[in-house]
């Protein structure tokens, strides 16, 4: 406090306005992967277009990598902004996905090509240990029984299943907070890189669909916010084809499995044709867009909120916080993020004497306690239709 010293009127300025939370981003993306040049080894290198990312990735190099079709494919699908941890062909991928760790924008990971479960595991621990994003991961080109895909990359013994031995599994681990998608089958693209003679076709390669899919999140989230599903969209960049068309029948056995499934339909074209996650089909993080809404909701809070650390640990800064967390909810809501028809059927937040009773006051630690409901994506479309016996009723007024 100032000390006065003779009489006067004195003004003071007191910042006792509301500290509004920011959203933070859920677009940019990390790929891992190998580019035809080694620029950049051992960092995550910004990238905010694919000609710039030609020009220190690709150079005078003709041969494109599962890399170099990825970024197309994020950027071709309304991506903005990427990073790139280049590794060499076969490395493990972990020490590029060391570089994206340090990046704090970042919200997307992915190692396009990459189905070994080394680097399925390596993918979901680095999103499970960071919690501020969400790995995609992609399915094998193509598979001779889908079932493969529902099942982790074991053998069974011989005698198990009647005497026969099963085929390998082909799908990653779960994870239980869903921090994971896999996607399947691969697309097909054009070749922008093989040098073709004058009168010739560009010839068409397989490309893997996390690149593509990465993008189709940053579009779905700049155009309808991350509560949205990133599903039932058209994919931008491919030659309308896939490596493999997945029949109904067998798209049944794989959405239950947290497998997504890209379809073609007759009218539609090519569809990304599910939004689910790795988590087990009956946990509470199993749809994509709830897991990130999740993602940004308790990142937001915990960066707008760090004015908060060594402010006395009383009533005033209880209401202060859930003034601001509040608000930030509040505003969630009325953009459709939150399920409930009222902000209180919405969301909750508690912070009080009960949630920070002295025992948790003497250790320095202050409790928010929030609950939120967040909407679910409408999966199943069901329309009931009968038969209705033939005939007017009249009435007489």
């Amino acid at each position: 406090m100032p000390s006065y010293l003779s009489p006067g009127v004195f003004v003071e300025e007191q910042d006792s306005g509301a500290r509004p939370i920011e959203q933070v981003g859920t677009s940019t993306a990390g790929f891992v992967g190998t580019a035809p040049t080694d620029y950049g080894k051992g960092d995550a290198i910004p990238v905010d277009n694919y000609t710039q990312f030609l020009k220190l990735f690709v150079g005078d190099s003709k041969k494109s990598t599962d890399l170099v079709t990825a970024v197309k494919g994020f950027f071709d699908n309304q991506g903005t902004r990427c990073y790139i941890a280049n590794i060499g062909d076969g490395e493990p991928i972990n020490a590029g996905l060391d570089a994206l760790n340090l990046i704090d924008e970042i919200a997307i990971i992915a190692a396009p090509g990459r189905i070994d479960q080394q680097s399925y595991n390596a993918l979901l621990d680095a999103a499970e240990s960071m919690k501020d994003r969400v790995a995609i991961l992609d399915g094998p080109q193509t598979v001779d029984d889908v079932e493969q895909l529902t099942r982790v990359g074991t053998v069974s013994a011989p005698g198990d299943s009647g005497g026969k031995k099963q085929k390998p599994g082909m799908r990653c681990r779960n994870s239980d907070g869903g921090y994971g998608a896999f996607y399947f089958p691969w697309v097909l693209v054009p070749d922008l890189l093989a040098v073709v003679k004058p009168g010739d076709q560009v010839p068409l390669i397989p490309a893997p669909p996390s690149g593509f899919m990465a993008g189709l999140w940053a579009q779905s989230d700049a155009t309808r916010g991350v509560h949205k599903a990133p599903a039932n969209m058209a994919i931008r960049g491919i030659a309308n084809g896939l490596t493999k068309v997945v029949s109904r029948a067998e798209h049944d056995v794989l959405n239950p499995a947290g497998v997504n499934v890209i379809r073609v339909f007759s009218r539609e074209g090519i569809r990304v044709w599910g939004g689910r996650t790795v988590a087990p089909s009956a946990s509470n993080w199993k749809y994509l867009n709830v897991r990130r809404l999740f993602a940004m909701i308790e990142e937001s809070i915990a960066i707008s909120t760090r004015w908060a650390i060594f402010e006395p640990n009383e009533k005033p800064l209880w209401n202060d916080l859930k003034r601001d967390i509040g608000n930030f909810l509040r505003v969630l809501h009325s953009q459709g993020a939150l399920a409930g028809d009222k902000p209180e059927q919405a969301f909750f937040v508690k912070c009080d004497r009960e949630t920070n009773p002295p025992e948790i006051v003497d250790l320095g630690q202050v409790v928010v306690v929030i609950g939120i409901a967040p909407v679910k994506p409408a999966e199943f479309l069901i329309i009931r239709i009968g038969q209705s016996s033939a005939g007017t009723t009249v009435e007489t007024l």
